[in-house]
């Protein structure tokens, strides 16, 4: 792939971008080209060293701020005519409820995946407050003179801390799943304004 085959598809790529982006990216990946070029590498070896076109997109997605897709998707200077005020008015009833009805129910799963989350580590670091509330008890009993309630205490508590390590590698691969739940719908929200901007063009 040449350079030019090249900038070309990653502006195609990054096409819905606000174009002040697209153009960094295009005179950073350009500049990057021109660099290994001078460095000895051919043309098309320089190109290569740099990826596939779509991954470089995909990173570059991640990186733009959805704040600023969705002030550039807001602020696309587009005017509505007469008759889409006059729709949007008229259908404002129906519409602003069902969207702010779907924000609820986004917004609602959303927080009660973290309630779980929350719930499971503080139910984990019970589980160890419990443990060593149980060795504290066990060392009394002994102190007690009590033998049997000491050992039965010390056998909870050794059960209680394999249950609380069982929970926290629970939490742990939880946790991750939530932040990439996260994270893969704020990539596809950026994708679907990026999308959008296309169709408009």
């Amino acid at each position: 792939m040449t350079k030019y085959e090249f900038i070309e598809a990653l502006r195609q790529g990054l096409s819905g971008l606000p174009k002040r982006d697209i153009e960094e990216q295009i005179s950073f990946y350009g500049e990057m080209i021109d660099d290994r070029i001078e460095e000895g590498a051919c043309e098309e070896e320089a190109v290569e060293q740099l990826g596939n076109v779509n991954d470089l997109v995909l990173k570059i997605l991640k990186e733009i701020p959805l704040s600023r897709l969705v002030k550039e998707k807001v602020n696309n200077g587009r005017r509505l005519n007469a008759l889409e005020i006059i729709l949007l008015i008229l259908g404002s009833p129906i519409w602003f409820s069902l969207l702010v009805a779907a924000f609820a129910v986004l917004f609602s799963l959303y927080v009660s995946l973290w309630a779980v989350l929350v719930s499971l580590w503080a139910v984990a670091f019970s589980f160890i407050a419990s443990a060593f509330g149980g060795i504290f008890a066990a060392v009394v009993f002994l102190f007690g003179g009590n033998t049997l309630p000491a050992v039965a205490t010390i056998g909870a508590s050794v059960c209680l801390a394999g249950i609380s390590v069982l929970l926290f590698i629970a939490c742990k691969f939880f946790s991750k799943g939530v932040l990439l739940l996260t994270k893969k719908a704020v990539l596809k929200l950026k994708a679907a304004l990026i999308k959008k901007e296309k169709s408009n063009e």
